[in-house]
């Protein structure tokens, strides 16, 4: 396979956006996109959304994405993994250019997810769990956290003000990032003093319902030396991996083996360890998500994850950063953008553009996003050319 690099990133700030519709949204992302990149047109494309039809009641984004960007006829298709459906439009991007199939491919990730009520948005987000034994009875995406929650607190004994350290580091980040939907700093005070949700997960251990999109320009490494207006990033390593969707078809409702299989083999790829990683892009669409997710990849040993987030051993200046964008907590969760999105920052920090919350000497980033509450997970791994 062809060497992969991304040379071009944009997206359209997170947020409750009523002004904007998603091909609005889209556009605006895979503009500056092209921008960024400093090319005129690409070969293909490849959309991740989720739920469009369900928000929206738009399908068929492969047809309309390419036909808003002017980009006609060129072989354009939409996937969906869930809220893991942004990565997979990535990889699906990366494994076009190294087969050598296209050589300038545009992945993009969009969700407009505010136009409906929140019942209806609810219902929207429970389609990607197990709708016979979970969602037919009323269990949402809350409530399966909050399960996995509880469990890892009564096994290793984690605490709340443990978990909410997560949601107050996160904010912190995010309130340095100009396209995050939240961008104000909390307290562990006000975490644990927040509505709660499903027990022991509060309204702020909770990633909010965001409108966004964001978009990244792939091409060959060797080719991208010559046409990147920017330092180019080479996708080291990808991997994709699935597990039981429902929770109780696990053996282990504290363990997302999806994330530990799709980071093994993309670090296997990249020919890289976890202590090789300068920071992570993580699906923390609820605190515990954040810490179980830590614990998979390897950064910490199993059941001390939410002790070093406590530490600040995730924070900007810890061993291993963690949500340096201000995570899916902060920064924003709609759901088949996030993926994408993680990429962006990855691309900004390596080529040292991150501003204020810039990592120092980031060499190699790791961005993990999932779909539901673990049933499938992709990674990838970045590294400075």
């Amino acid at each position: 396979m062809r060497d992969v690099a991304i040379i071009g990133v944009g997206m359209h700030r997170f947020g409750e956006l009523w002004d904007m519709s998603l091909r609005d949204l889209f556009l605006d992302a895979a503009l500056t996109a092209i921008e960024d990149a400093g090319v005129e047109r690409v070969d293909a494309m490849v959309v991740g959304c989720m739920s469009s039809g369900l928000f929206t009641e738009q399908e068929h984004l492969a047809s309309l994405c390419a036909d808003v960007l002017g980009m006609g006829p060129i072989p354009s298709a939409r996937v969906e993994s869930a809220c893991a459906s942004g990565a997979l439009a990535v990889r699906s991007a990366f494994l076009e250019v190294a087969s050598g199939m296209h050589d300038v491919v545009l992945a993009a990730g969009v969700e407009k997810m505010t136009d409906v009520t929140g019942d209806l948005a609810t219902a929207a987000l429970a389609s990607a769990a197990d709708q016979d034994c979970e969602a037919f009875h009323g269990v949402t995406f809350p409530g399966l956290y909050a399960m996995i929650a509880r469990a890892y607190m009564e096994r290793y004994g984690a605490s709340s003000e443990q978990l909410a350290a997560v949601a107050v580091k996160n904010h912190e980040n995010g309130a340095l990032n100009p396209n995050a939907h939240f961008r104000n700093r909390i307290s562990i005070e006000a975490v644990l003093g927040s509505m709660m949700v499903a027990d022991p997960l509060r309204v702020f251990d909770c990633s909010p319902v965001s409108d966004g999109a964001a978009a990244a320009i792939l091409c060959p490494l060797d080719r991208a030396r010559d046409i990147a207006r920017k330092t180019p990033v080479r996708i080291a390593g990808v991997a994709a991996a699935t597990d039981s969707l429902a929770l109780y078809r696990r053996d282990d409702v504290t363990r997302l083996k999806a994330v530990e299989a799709s980071a093994k083999a993309a670090l296997a790829m990249a020919k890289r360890t976890p202590e090789d990683v300068s920071l992570a892009e993580v699906h923390d669409c609820f605190t515990i998500a954040e810490v179980c997710v830590t614990e998979e990849i390897g950064f910490f040993e199993r059941g001390k994850g939410a002790e070093a987030a406590a530490a600040n051993l995730t924070a900007r200046g810890g061993r291993i950063p963690i949500n340096a964008s201000g995570g899916l907590k902060a920064k924003g969760h709609p759901v088949g953008a996030t993926g994408v999105a993680q990429i962006i920052e990855l691309v900004h920090q390596l080529r040292g553009e991150a501003g204020e919350r810039q990592i120092r000497d980031a060499r190699v980033g790791l961005a993990q996003n999932m779909g539901g509450s673990g049933g499938s997970s992709v990674v990838h791994v970045l590294e400075r050319v």
